[in-house]
């Protein structure tokens, strides 16, 4: 019989690693923080377009540049533990699935037991 289990997927922090993400959180930052400028114009500009409804129009806006914000500071936090995570330390990043084949007499503990991929700089370093 097969069945499927969840194995996480584990970076190890390199300066290449680093960088990457590094640049992908400030990339993140940075297309949220356009995401907030467009809002506001699609503001303005309905606002002209209906001045009676106003007070909706800013609390629906609102809403939606402050769950952009609520991002941009998780990023930024994240880039704060990035700078302070020493080389050579593994961060979870996400999880697979994995097709096990069971048979009867399997030591299930075994089979239960949590798995691991370490990712180093693109590459599979180690399984366990």
């Amino acid at each position: 019989m097969k069945i499927i289990k969840k194995i996480k997927i584990k970076k190890v922090i390199t300066p290449q690693t680093k960088n990457e993400l590094k640049e992908e959180y400030e990339f993140k930052i940075f297309k949220l923080e356009q995401e907030c400028e467009q809002l506001r114009f699609e503001k303005k500009k309905m606002i002209q377009q209906n001045p009676a409804k106003q007070t909706d129009i800013i609390a629906k806006f609102e809403k939606e540049m402050n769950s952009r914000k609520d991002h941009m500071k998780w990023y930024q936090y994240k880039l704060q533990q990035l700078n302070i995570l020493p080389i050579g330390s593994e961060i979870l990043d996400g999880e697979a699935d994995a097709i096990l084949e069971i048979t009867e007499g399997m030591d299930w503990e075994e089979i239960t037991k949590e798995r691991a991929i370490l990712i180093e700089n693109g590459k599979v370093k180690k399984i366990t």
